[in-house]
């Protein structure tokens, strides 16, 4: 009998195995960025509606847009090799094209208008993103609404609440500015809306109104009621209201926005009477930026030698508690106190008193 060898299954050799991985893919992005500006091996132009042709390949645009893999897997043109595509500028789309070959891409003034919006429509989120932030570093009171109306149009969520905020902060130089005159009705109900505004009185807010619906009066002033709503006439001075406001033909003639100014009368007699409740609505609440720090303010009370005169407050961005001025006088029974520039005003039983400091 020959004798045989046999080797056990622990002692055969494994089936050899060797996986390499491309560390890089830049020498293929060149080949197809070479190919691809000389035309070669294309297998698709795309037509703009001015004119202008661009080449590209299907599979690699696929790669790199939603919308070019729907269009070239589930509808008519995926074959096809020529397509147009509307409302496109052809030189924002050959930009974009040639992102997706090389990665690179340059913004400026001259192109961002174009392309935002092709890059939008296009879904390719890298190039959108980077003219949001080219257009944020961009902004100033010349260009913030032409920036907002853009960032509203193509749902440029971030780019729109910071634009925003800029022409909250800047109200009075934008509101001077003939772009404001060209605004939407529905852009400028939101912004005048708003409670963020830093402007040196609500008078600017309503002379800015004004204005904005005496541009084009025939088509504005059906707006005048809504605008008006917003616009905090109770907290302007009596001397602006009478020489101003009452004086203002569009008021006169619009049977809404006379309650407006009616309610200022009645806002102003109740304050004159010095009543302690005063009817609340947005009109008559004060405009809070946000960057105007809150505090909380803690007045008198009862110590070991008495009755206290002083004050403190609290910040909450830094976790302190500062001394505040002393009252005038010591008095127990405090009603309401209140903010008025640069004093605090604190009414007790019998008397008002006033307590100056600066804030």
């Amino acid at each position: 009998m020959q004798n045989t060898k046999q080797i056990s299954e622990s002692s055969q050799c494994d089936q050899a195995k060797y996986e390499y991985k491309k560390s890089s893919y830049t020498e293929i992005y060149k080949v197809l960025q070479t190919l691809h500006q000389n035309k070669v091996l294309c297998d698709i132009k795309l037509e703009t509606d001015d004119g202008g042709v661009v080449f590209g390949y299907k599979v690699v645009l696929a790669s790199a847009s939603p919308y070019f893999l729907a269009m070239f897997t589930n509808f008519s043109e995926k074959n096809q090799d020529q397509v147009t595509i509307r409302q496109l500028d052809s030189s924002a789309l050959q930009i974009i094209i040639d992102f997706i070959y090389s990665g690179k891409i340059l913004i400026t003034e001259q192109n961002v208008q174009g392309l935002l919006p092709a890059s939008n429509l296009l879904q390719i989120q890298e190039v959108k993103e980077a003219c949001c932030d080219f257009l944020q570093a961009q902004l100033c009171p010349t260009n913030v609404l032409g920036i907002i109306a853009l960032a509203d149009l193509h749902s440029c969520t971030t780019l729109l609440t910071s634009s925003e905020l800029y022409f909250q902060q800047h109200f009075w130089d934008v509101a001077e500015g003939v772009e404001f005159l060209s605004l939407s009705s529905e852009i400028m109900v939101r912004l005048i809306s708003s409670d963020e505004f830093t402007v040196p009185s609500e008078e600017k807010i309503f002379e800015s109104v004004i204005r904005w619906v005496k541009h084009d009066l025939e088509s504005r002033k059906q707006f005048l009621p809504q605008l008006m709503e917003h616009v905090r006439l109770p907290l302007t001075s009596k001397d602006y209201i009478w020489k101003n406001v009452f004086k203002e033909p569009l008021l006169i003639d619009c049977s809404k926005c006379k309650g407006y100014v009616f309610e200022v009368l009645r806002f102003n007699l109740l304050k004159s009477e010095e009543l302690i409740t005063i009817p609340y609505d947005i009109r008559t609440k004060p405009r809070r930026p946000g960057s105007t720090p809150k505090v909380i303010l803690a007045v008198g009370g009862v110590g070991k030698k008495g009755i206290l005169v002083s004050t403190e407050w609290y910040d909450p961005t830094i976790n302190q508690w500062q001394p505040g001025p002393k009252m005038i006088t010591r008095n127990l029974f405090i009603f309401r106190i209140t903010s008025l520039e640069t004093h605090l005003q604190y009414v007790c039983l019998q008397k008002t008193f006033k307590s100056w400091c600066d804030k």
